[in-house]
């Protein structure tokens, strides 16, 4: 199998992954590899009033090494609300939040996706849609080890690294009161700058 780009599922990913989607449209996901906690592939990251706030899907307990795709999200508390909340406490006042609201509600109200790959994936080719990438990620039948992969984002792609480019400013909610929070969740850019985000995405840097 030749993969130059691969990539993770991830949960209304940052910034940076659909930077990389812009850059890569072909690349292939790995629904293989093993979950990771405290990652993209079931938090994401917004600009709430009291500044950074990170949002987790619970999934059903994994108590041992389990491939990504068979992890099951867990309904015992009512996540979706809370989520939903957080985005309407955060961006209501945004520009494009009524703009994008309906295509986002449904995903918080009676969605009840049993698996963490189908609902990340569902969104994400929304948000595909909504930026007019064309973009055609393929689902590996296999776990991909990184020694053959061109591009491997599973690992680089981490809240917990640093990212090697230049995001320039946008006008945040709350940015009055917080500095400006680069690389969050595509949402913030999607209610911030509208049909603008292509044209951000497109004057990303990468740093030398």
């Amino acid at each position: 199998m030749d993969i130059h780009h691969l990539f993770s599922s991830y949960y209304l990913a940052p910034i940076s992954y659909y930077y990389q989607l812009l850059q890569h449209p072909i690349g292939y996901q790995d629904i293989y590899e093993h979950f990771v906690k405290q990652t993209y592939r079931n938090r994401c990251y917004i600009l709430s009033p009291n500044g950074i706030q990170s949002l987790t899907i619970p999934i059903v307990n994994v108590k041992k090494l389990k491939p990504i795709k068979d992890v099951k999200i867990a309904y015992d508390e009512n996540w979706q609300k809370i989520h939903w909340k957080s985005f309407e406490a955060a961006y209501r006042k945004s520009p494009y939040f009524e703009f994008y609201e309906d295509e986002f509600y449904p995903f918080y109200q009676e969605n009840k996706t049993a698996f963490l790959i189908d609902f990340n994936e569902q969104l994400e080719q929304k948000i595909i849609k909504l930026l007019a990438l064309t973009t055609y990620l393929k689902k590996t039948t296999e776990y991909i080890d990184a020694q053959l992969v061109e591009n491997d984002y599973r690992t680089s792609l981490s809240p917990k690294k640093p990212i090697p480019l230049l995001f320039k400013n946008y006008i945040q909610v709350f940015g009055d009161r917080n500095e400006f929070a680069p690389n969050l969740s595509i949402i913030d850019l999607l209610f911030n700058e509208g049909p603008n985000s292509i044209n951000y995405l497109n004057l990303i840097e990468k740093m030398e």
